[in-house]
């Protein structure tokens, strides 16, 4: 196992690694390693931004990127800060001693509400540039704004609350138009709906946040400085004018639920984190007198919304007396509280401050903070300086802190980009699991780490934590790469041996039955995974000697079966005379060689089972391979057992059409030993052509022969077209057969008359039956009465003959006559036909001057023409040139010869038709007339109208371009 030991185990002396985590918080060392070169900015990361006021800042806000702050008594100054080179500066216009007391920007950064410490209220819209005065709110030393986030424009803020410094809440709406600017004031509404009191009388409302939850119910947090309240309604749908008038509507017995403290600073701030923007937040940190209430906020409550409330008092190294927090701000995973000196951020998950910074002296006393809700940046100001802080990475040791109080849930949540941070968290929560006893959490986590396989695995077998250890194994085994065979095979052999045990331990007990099922279906699983599927099959071989060391027969035909070893699950059947199982596992798997191999033994035993299996197989088989096996169980002799083969054969021959011959042969073998009716129908079905006859037609015979079973001899012979032998037999059996016989060469009517006198011999000289012999003569036509009168013995009278000899002669008469009828319509028919070449001789056609030639259009009578029956008219040459491309060779050839010869005479020929006359010459040299060789070139030109006759319609599949030429023709066309 030391193979699985990482390969960088010598290197890490030399690197920055996690090791120095590890040693610190008490943890095993493992093989990752953290090769950070650069010191990484811390979390909370300071810019003071580069602006010099003019006068001093009173107060300052941001929200939505939109930056609002005071300086001196009389000037705003507003930053969009996409545009940061476009501020923008507002004078309030005021000629008395007022001062801006408090700034109130809305989540939208739309609307500004400049509360004045001389109890008045100023709006600036972020598109105009003047402020407003807000009438309505005169009076009111305003502390506190909740904005309504769920309605409204950049033109009307809709419902909000409004807090004072006397306790009161009121309800008010801002609303302003192009149209209205200046002609109308812009505070819609504002009036009185609850009072909030603590011990000693009215309590200044230190902070107002309105929130929505599920169904429709919407929650309003109010804080003073020791009470935090929680206001709980609907608003009715459509009910713009009540507001939120109907939640603080309950009866004065009925007081609304609050959580109160006994310190005060004389002023509370209450801070809230949203994870997303345009959501709600989750959770709320609460600066009061007694330290800083810290909880999650939970919607789907009744009443209250605050859950998982811890106080985390302030820091130690703080004077509370002397130096008190003036504002706090909060995070994911941190809040930050403001001190006049310096900011100190402590962390939610432990109380402990993680980070500080003092400012120093030169930039004056540090007067607010505040978190922009919507981009999460942190503000700072004093009278003179503003500084920003960007939060990089919040949660970037968060899985520390989890993970130090147990949460190794979370802690892997934050830190799963970061493997060598879950390994040791892993490797703290497979510790911590095995220190509680939980030894197969323990297991699954201790796989999944790079501690050292061989401390983790001695570590379970100390403990006899046999079922921890194989857990571990079994994560190894699943995390290992394909490459890393020789640790794969370790780890699958060594489970084997550990399953085995187990159940070995398991089986002996009854009690222990369910645990024992449970084992063995996880062993399957095990045997069964796709994963280990290679390795399995690569040690197959020793697989199964551990499972038959232990004896567990059962898993190790599961175990063949799994590794497609059929042959040895149907082996260990047989062994055990379970033939049923064995042909059940070979019918599931239909392998063509083990149905080969195992039906000689199969066959013995359950016979008719095979043969159906067989034939369920079909044509997978093949039927000469099983041969053997049909030998083998048919050589008992039983007719049982003969039936059965029999029942194969036959679904071969007539199911699948088998052609082999050696089917055929053995099927005829059985049919002649056990069921001739069936031979003869095999027989009769295969029809009485040899051809297409399957079987050796000379074996089938011999068969016959052999076993007498003469019908179906005579049933071959006829088929081998032996007809005597067939004719000869059958006359020992049945004389109709042995006439059926007689009739089957039909096209030579020799052998069929030679025939028929056996059978006509074989009736008078065996039977000695005369009428028998008549009836015999009667159905054959090729039979004459003196064909058989030599058959018949001398003391036969001629009475026995009288109606045949009768028959005879009559036949003979009318076959004269029937001759007589014939040549005198041979003579009419000659007579005509002599008739015909007369008038035909005699036709003529006429033809007039203007006629032209059907090929070449010139004047027909200029030149020799022929004229046809269909009226079409050629010049000889012209007709001649059409015609001779399409002869025939041969004809071509006789053409070109017959010119030669009639040039040859030395008679020019002017004219095609010219007056008959004798070639003495010629005739005394043997050779043909002139006028003969005219007659024979017009049989070749004149033989049909070019156009009309067979000529025409055979060129019509012939191309236009002969192809010999065709290549040739295309390139003269380029």
């Amino acid at each position: 196992m030391a193979s699985m030991r990482d390969d960088y185990q010598d290197s890490i002396s030399n690197m920055a690694s996690s090791q120095q985590i590890r040693s610190s918080l008490g943890i095993p060392h493992t093989g990752y390693v953290n090769a950070r070169l650069e010191k990484e900015t811390h979390i909370f990361n300071k810019q003071r931004i580069d602006f010099t006021p003019p006068e001093k800042i009173n107060s300052l806000v941001v929200s939505s990127n939109q930056l609002c702050m005071s300086l001196g008594k009389d000037i705003i100054f507003r930053l969009d800060l996409a545009k940061a080179d476009e501020p923008n500066q507002v004078e309030l216009g005021r000629k008395d001693d007022a001062k801006v007391y408090k700034l109130f920007l809305d989540h939208t950064g739309s609307h500004l509400v400049i509360a004045l410490n001389t109890s008045e209220c100023l709006y600036l819209n972020r598109n105009a540039q003047k402020v407003r005065p807000l009438s309505r709110w005169k009076g009111h030393l305003v502390e506190s704004v909740g904005w309504n986030k769920f309605s409204g424009s950049e033109t009307n803020t809709g419902p909000i609350l409004v807090g004072t410094s006397q306790g009161h809440i009121y309800e008010a709406e801002i609303s302003i138009s192009e149209g209205g600017l200046f002609g109308t004031t812009p505070d819609q509404y504002f009036r009185f709906i609850y009072n909030l009191e603590e011990e000693a009388g009215p309590a200044p409302v230190c902070c107002l946040e309105i929130e929505r939850g599920v169904d429709g119910k919407c929650f309003i947090i109010a804080t003073t400085r020791k009470r935090l309240f929680q206001f709980v309604g609907k608003v009715p749908e459509g009910a713009d004018q009540q507001g939120f008038g109907p939640i603080f509507s309950m009866p004065l017995n009925h007081l609304p639920g609050f959580r109160e403290f006994p310190a005060s600073f004389g002023y509370s701030e209450i801070a809230f984190y949203t994870p997303k923007l345009r959501s709600s937040p989750n959770a709320f940190a609460w600066m009061m007198g007694n330290g800083v209430l810290y909880g999650s906020l939970d919607y789907g409550r009744p009443d209250s919304i605050l859950s998982d409330e811890q106080v985390w008092e302030y820091p130690c190294d703080v004077d509370i007396s002397v130096n008190k927090p003036i504002s706090i701000v909060l995070t994911q995973f941190h809040f930050l509280l403001l001190f006049p000196d310096q900011v100190k951020a402590v962390c939610t998950l432990n109380g402990q401050v993680v980070f500080q910074d003092v400012f120093l002296d030169k930039f004056g006393s540090l007067t607010r903070m505040i978190k922009d809700p919507s981009y999460g940046q942190i503000w700072i100001h004093t009278e003179k300086v503003v500084f920003r802080y960007n939060v990089q990475r919040e949660s970037r040791d968060v899985w520390k802190m989890y993970m130090n109080i147990n949460k190794f849930d979370l802690a892997k949540e934050y830190c799963k980009d970061r493997p060598e941070c879950l390994d040791i968290v892993l490797a703290k929560e497979a510790e911590h699991c095995f220190q509680n006893k939980r030894y197969l959490d323990s297991a699954k986590c201790y796989a999944l780490t790079q501690n050292y396989f061989e401390e983790i695995a001695l570590k379970f077998i100390e403990a006899k934590q046999e079922e921890a250890l194989m857990e571990f194994l079994l994560k190894k085994l699943a995390g290992l790469k394909p490459s890393e065979k020789t640790q794969t095979t370790l780890l699958t052999i060594w489970l084997t041996e550990l399953y085995l045990n187990r159940l070995g331990m398991l089986e002996g007990d009854p009690s222990k039955q369910g645990l024992h099922v449970k084992a063995r279906d996880n062993f399957r699983s095990f045997l069964g995974s796709p994963r280990n599927k290679d390795c399995l099959f690569n040690n197959r071989a020793t697989i199964h000697e551990l499972l038959a060391s232990h004896g567990d027969t059962e898993n190790m035909v599961h175990f063949a079966v799994l590794m497609h070893d059929y042959e040895r699950v149907i082996a260990h059947h047989c062994q055990h005379d379970n033939y049923s199982a064995a042909l059940k596992v070979l019918s599931k798997i239909k392998d063509e060689a083990l149905f080969y191999k195992f039906s000689p033994i199969l066959i013995q035993h359950i016979p008719k089972m095979v043969v159906e299996a067989w034939i369920e197989m079909g044509k997978q088989l093949d039927a000469r391979n099983l041969i053997p096996a049909l030998v083998n169980y048919s050589q008992c002799g039983s007719t049982v057992q003969i039936s059965e083969a029999i029942r194969y054969l036959e679904f071969c021959v007539y199911e699948l059409k088998e052609t082999h011959q050696a089917i055929h042969n053995y099927l005829l073998s059985l049919y002649a030993v056990c069921d001739p009716k069936s031979l003869l129908v095999y027989l009769e079905n295969a029809g009485s052509n040899s051809d297409k006859i399957h079987c050796d037609l000379k074996y089938a015979l011999r068969l016959c022969a052999e076993h007498g079973h003469h019908q179906a001899c005579v049933h071959v012979y006829k088929v081998m077209e032996m007809y005597e032998e067939a004719v000869d037999l059958a006359l020992q059996v049945d004389v109709d057969m042995a006439k059926s016989c007689a009739d089957l060469p039909e096209e030579d009517e020799e052998l069929r008359k030679k025939l028929w006198l056996k059978i006509a011999r074989h009736v008078v000289q065996e039977e000695k039956d005369v009428k028998k012999a008549m009836a015999c003569l009667s159905s054959c036509n090729l039979l004459k009465i003196e064909d058989v009168l030599p058959f018949f013995p001398d003391f036969v009278t001629i009475d026995h003959f009288k109606e045949a000899i009768c028959n005879s002669l009559e036949a003979y008469n009318k076959h004269i006559e029937e001759l007589k009828t014939e040549m005198e319509e041979a003579t009419q028919s000659a007579k005509r036909i002599r008739e015909d070449i007369q008038e035909m001789r005699n036709k003529y056609g006429s033809v007039e001057s203007q006629e032209k030639c059907a090929a070449c259009d010139f004047p027909l009578l200029n030149r020799p023409f022929y004229l046809f029956l269909c009226g079409h008219m050629f010049h000889y040459d012209c007709l001649l040139q059409e015609v001779y491309p399409n002869l025939p060779a041969y004809k071509q050839a006789k053409l070109e010869d017959l010119q030669k010869k009639l040039s040859a005479t030395g008679q020019p020929s002017k004219s095609h038709h010219r007056p008959k006359d004798t070639d003495v010459s010629g005739q005394e040299k043997g050779q043909p007339s002139r006028e003969q060789m005219k007659a024979d070139i017009d049989d070749i030109v004149a033989a049909e109208c070019v156009y009309c006759g067979e000529l025409m319609i055979r060129s019509i599949d012939k191309p236009f371009i002969d192809p010999q030429r065709y290549e040739s023709e295309m390139q003269s066309w380029l």
